[in-house]
């Protein structure tokens, strides 16, 4: 191989590098979408994600998502109110969260929304 065709390579092999670099680095600057905090919270996890999803956007036959245009101009009363003392399909919440678990849900849905 001729020294033109392994400066060739070499540069290319840099051009791959530092475009690799570019893409690992910008992906790891990236923001985690907002509903990850509300969809990593435990009560989340155990009592939420079955009806409304593991990343909360709604389920098929199930609560509808919690990242949409509705609940997102639902106050926090409201919020609150639905998750305490249910509303349609949805159970009350009121005998199996305590009230500080279910201001954490309101305002983690409300930050999911926010934009």
């Amino acid at each position: 191989m001729n020294s033109l065709a392994r400066s060739f390579l070499k540069t290319v092999y840099l051009l791959v590098f530092f475009l690799a670099v570019s893409c690992a680095l910008a992906a790891a600057e990236e923001p985690t979408p907002k509903s990850s905090n509300l969809t990593s919270n435990p009560v989340y996890q155990k009592d939420c994600a079955k009806c409304h999803g593991k990343t909360a956007e709604g389920r098929h036959f199930g609560g509808p998502s919690l990242l949409s245009e509705k609940t997102s101009s639902a106050s926090a009363d409201d919020l609150r109110g639905i998750i305490t003392n249910g509303k349609g399909h949805m159970p009350k919440f009121s005998g199996k969260l305590g009230s500080d678990e279910i201001e954490a849900l309101v305002k983690l849905i409300k930050e999911a929304n926010a934009k």
